[in-house]
């Protein structure tokens, strides 16, 4: 594929799906999304293979990489981030690790609140401004009313909040979460400081380390 304009491929596995968006420049080349409760580590690959195709490109024209980081669940992140890190390896193009917080909110007026829904009667909470992000949080929803500070809120949680909190404005997303994290990842991939992606956790793993005691190794 031959273009002036930058290719970015951005992709997440973050929740129950797989998605990936491919842009030039500002135009949106191709996009995928599936809902999956599993699988998303045996689909990913051969999903971003065909939205590559499907943007009449190859592998070895991209310029970056996007991944959602979360928060999200645990092993969909390190599905993702682990694909992007092999990926920009093998072709030797810069990742971009991207807050699915932030891209939620991407191309939306700020100052904005961002709510995610993250189950068990809680969620993941951020507020963005003209100046940037503020801490991510994992709440209790019940905690909502005494935290939200902005007029506009987003998200999949955005809906519930505004049904506690009166003078709330609820604001669709802009765009596909996965074009969002492309065009973050557009805008950052020339940044010399830039970090390899890493998950973003918020919540404490669900699993635990085993109490059992382990085998015992005999000396050699």
């Amino acid at each position: 594929m031959s273009t002036s304009e930058p290719l970015i491929l951005g992709f997440d596995t973050s929740a129950a799906h797989c998605a990936a968006a491919l842009l030039s420049g500002d135009r949106v080349l191709a996009t995928a999304h599936e809902d999956m409760g599993k699988g998303q580590a045996e689909r990913l690959m051969p999903l971003l293979a065909e939205v590559i195709e499907a943007g009449g490109a190859a592998p070895g024209d991209l310029d970056a990489i996007g991944v959602g980081i979360g928060p999200g669940n645990f092993t969909g992140i390190r599905i993702s981030v682990a694909a992007a890190r092999g990926l920009a390896l093998a072709l030797g193009i810069p990742a971009v690790g991207v807050s699915t917080l932030e891209a939620r909110c991407h191309g939306l007026p700020r100052p904005i609140t961002v709510i995610e829904d993250a189950r068990r009667s809680e969620v993941y909470v951020q507020a963005f401004d003209g100046a940037g992000a503020g801490t991510p949080r994992l709440l209790v929803t019940s905690d909502l009313p005494h935290t939200i500070a902005t007029p506009r809120v987003t998200g999949s949680g955005a809906a519930e909040a505004a049904g506690v909190i009166p003078g709330l404005t609820v604001l669709a997303p802009a765009m596909p979460l996965a074009e969002a994290i492309a065009r973050i990842a557009a805008a950052r991939r020339l940044d010399p400081d830039l970090p390899r992606p890493a998950p973003l956790y918020i919540r404490a793993a669900d699993a635990a380390p085993s109490r059992d005691a382990g085998p015992v190794i005999l000396p050699s």
